[in-house]
């Protein structure tokens, strides 16, 4: 497989206090299984879909101050991720987590965006990334959640050349990035209303399912919270959760859709 275009969504993980209570939800809602954790990379353990890696989940590493915040962290490709982390910084970034090489898998950076919105950036190596994506149980879609939606785009377009389009529609500030072609990237605006001051700008993670109702009701039986939804729209019938540890995602049934689609500008 060709590596993918700089700037391509290709992985996600997220960081869990109760692993096994992670793997028993995401098991739960989505259909995953889980491979083997690796000691040698902080006991980092792949999930599967139809023996496919879709995510991962990996605990605190030794020494951490108090107990971390878990969430989902989307990766950005970057075809040299020393130079990225360079981009950056010079677009007004910070870099959370300098360039590492793990293993043969890759190399990687954590970034963060000018409004508090933390990412990744994966240099593939043997591990190149999502084996499944857009079907039941994989990553579909993201939006970048911020209060400041200018600096957020400036930042999002200039590090990783992402062109830019929004929604014609004067009640919603919406931004939906491409790199040439699809659609890899949406970004929404935080409102008072919806997002109270303490909960930090973030890249919120979909993931398909068959079924949004279905889901969310296996989410709440295992222990998770609805946020908003199951609502339709012209993208597909789609619900914000949070799981029992707090991490924020979404699921998303594409294949249910209502309404025409937005015109872009």
């Amino acid at each position: 497989m060709p590596s993918r275009p700089e700037g391509t969504p290709v992985w996600t993980d997220a960081m869990f206090t109760d692993i096994e209570g992670a793997k028993s939800f995401y098991g739960d809602v989505l259909g995953w299984t889980f491979g083997e954790s690796s000691s040698e990379y902080g006991n980092y353990t792949q999930a599967y879909k139809n023996g496919k890696a879709v995510a991962a989940v990996v605990p605190p590493m030794p020494g951490q101050d108090g107990e971390p915040k878990s969430a989902w962290c989307l990766y950005f490709a970057s075809p040299d991720v020393a130079a990225t982390a360079e981009k950056i910084r010079a677009a007004g970034g910070a870099v959370l987590m300098e360039p590492m090489q793990v293993g043969d898998f890759g190399s990687m950076c954590l970034g963060q965006d000018p409004t508090g919105v933390v990412f990744g950036v994966w240099q593939a190596g043997v591990h190149e990334g999502f084996e499944l994506e857009g079907e039941a149980g994989s990553y579909v879609w993201a939006e970048v959640f911020t209060r400041e939606p200018a600096k957020a785009d400036d930042f999002f377009t200039t590090v990783f050349g992402f062109r830019s389009k929004k929604i014609k529609d004067e009640q919603m500030d919406y931004r939906v990035f491409d790199l040439g072609a699809d659609p890899v990237l949406g970004r929404m605006v935080m409102t008072p209303d919806d997002f109270p001051a303490d909960i930090p700008a973030y890249i919120q993670i979909y993931f398909a399912v068959d079924n949004c109702d279905k889901a969310v009701e296996a989410a709440q039986r295992a222990g998770g919270r609805k946020v908003f939804g199951p609502m339709d729209s012209p993208f597909g019938r789609f619900a914000a959760l949070l799981d029992p540890q707090g991490a924020a995602f979404a699921v998303i049934d594409v294949r249910t859709t209502v309404g025409e689609m937005p015109e872009m500008e």
